[in-house]
């Protein structure tokens, strides 16, 4: 298979500079045919993608960065390409013999003007991939930007999941062109400089607040409900809900509560700010609330978080995400609550996170939100099945089965309700963890999938967290989570005479 990319020689960006696209963990061999501009760019673009290289990414270069095109290179052609990838907007020729023509669209429309468009009215495009031959659309995406720093970090995110979508195209397994839970809106774009400005003044302010507050600082809401809880109601409602202290300079998500052995406890990610990195910590609960001291009880070099529990042949089992080391890995409870040893790596060399299983029809299938390398960690969604825990696991036919960071990345367990399958999602599609979504698994099977998203849980009166991340339930207790504004109280008061302010003695105060 030969594989052309065709992009505009005076607008080559350093994301068109390679020799390879990786599919199904093969590089296979690409060409590029460099081509005539035909739309001019906004003047003094480059200028301003220097000026966020230098502000907003510390000097680094991303992939918006404009690529200097090495003439022996552009000559090194392999020959008639079978496979046409189309980034600009000239015309597909008639005569023109490769069997797939691919023309990415942004919002509906080609070319980099097109995504362009789509950032500076505030927002990532809906990604298509058209097949030119016969005019169908091969695949369809929305990708996240939590790490899309500025104009030209945005459309880097851009392009890096369409190069994600081109290659699953390509690997010539099924794909699901699915429906999106949020399609983008229409809006009035700004001009490049003046969302460039904004953005630098956007980054400034955050730097700010991140002196003066700890961010993110999440939390843990729960109640007890005797009654129909957010699986029923489709919202917050009922009884109140309370908040697990923390103390100050450490934040706690991703709750997961069990029964095991006759006690409750609810295990989450329990994050020290000062290091930067998660452990996994557990707090019992009786028929009043919290009792005792948060206990930790699993932690690794690595960043953990998002515990996810199931119980199986008799054991209790743990997978806490480690996407940031690159694995999956199974661990096996010995001592309840607090002693969890590594028992077995189900899948390794991929970044999945808030891996979740369930059981359906037979089979084991496990949800995570897959990262390609590049782009968002929110919008991308791998399944994979195994008739055991301990599998074998295989990927699903379609993988990624879904590009939506409206509807992809887990959010807590799965429930069965009057024998249907249901699975809370993250709807990042205004920032991570903005929201969460209740979802209806409509098909699943090793190479089908389909949800429909019923019901959108946003944070309000009933919740006073800012965001809205996990939900899980075991019997009357009720979990989900949540951020809110954490002073460095602490780290102030220590710039102050002493006379100024008290030494605290309260822990729950501490920073």
């Amino acid at each position: 298979m030969i594989i052309e990319f065709r992009c505009e020689r005076e607008h080559a960006r350093r994301w068109m500079d390679r020799e390879t696209l990786s599919i199904d963990g093969r590089d296979v061999p690409l060409q590029i045919a460099w081509t005539a501009t035909t739309e001019s760019r906004p003047t003094g673009l480059d200028a301003l993608f220097e000026l966020e290289r230098m502000v907003l990414h510390r000097g680094q270069h991303s992939g918006a960065g404009k690529l200097k095109i090495i003439p022996e290179r552009t000559q090194a052609r392999a020959g008639t390409a079978d496979v046409i990838v189309d980034f600009t907007v000239a015309a597909r020729d008639p005569n023109c013999a490769a069997r797939l023509y691919l023309r990415p669209l942004f919002n509906g429309a080609a070319g980099e003007n097109a995504a362009l468009a789509a950032i500076l009215a505030g927002d990532l495009p809906v990604i298509e991939i058209v097949n030119e031959v016969d005019n169908t659309v091969l695949d369809r995406g929305h990708p996240s930007g939590e790490i899309a720093a500025g104009l030209s970090g945005a459309l880097e995110t851009v392009m890096a999941r369409t190069l994600t979508m081109v290659a699953a195209i390509l690997s010539e397994r099924p794909r699901i062109v699915p429906q999106l839970a949020r399609p983008a809106g229409d809006r009035i774009g700004r001009q490049p400089a003046a969302y460039v400005v904004r953005g630098l003044a956007v980054s400034i302010a955050k730097e700010i607040y991140r002196l003066c507050c700890y961010a993110p600082h999440w939390h843990i809401g729960w109640r007890f409900n005797d009654g129909a809880g957010v699986w029923q109601t489709g919202n917050l409602s009922g009884p109140g809900w309370n908040v697990l202290d923390d103390p100050g300079h450490r934040f706690y998500a991703d709750p997961f509560p069990i029964t095991w052995q006759g006690r409750t406890f609810v295990f989450f990610e329990d994050l020290d700010h000062r290091i930067g990195k998660g452990i996994i910590s557990a707090i019992e609960f009786n028929d009043a609330g919290p009792v005792g001291d948060v206990v930790p009880v699993l932690e690794e070099p690595w960043h953990l978080s998002y515990p996810f529990l199931i119980e199986n042949d008799g054991a209790l089992w743990m997978i806490p995400e480690s996407s940031v080391h690159g694995d999956v890995a199974l661990y096996k409870c010995v001592r309840f609550p607090d002693k969890w040893e590594r028992h077995a790596t189900l899948l390794s060399g991929l970044e999945l996170a808030d891996v979740t299983i369930t059981q359906h029809n037979g089979l084991h299938y496990l949800f995570g939100a897959w990262r390609d390398g590049t782009g968002g960690y929110s919008d991308s969604l791998a399944i994979y099945y195994a008739e055991r825990l301990l599998g074998p696991w295989l990927p699903h036919a379609s993988n990624p089965v879904l590009i939506d960071r409206a509807s992809t990345r887990p959010a807590g367990n799965f429930v069965t309700i009057d024998d249907k399958l249901w699975r809370p999602i993250q709807d990042c599609a205004d920032g991570y963890g903005a929201a969460l979504a209740l979802a209806e698994v409509v098909e699943l099977s090793p190479t089908t999938f389909k949800q429909i998203v019923r019901h959108s849980l946003k944070p309000g009166p009933a919740w006073p967290g800012r965001k809205l991340h996990t939900l899980n339930r075991c019997g009357r207790l009720e979990v989900i989570d949540g951020s809110r504004v954490q002073p460095k109280t602490r780290a102030f008061a220590s710039k102050f005479p002493s006379t100024a302010l008290a030494p605290r003695t309260n822990p729950s105060a501490a920073c």
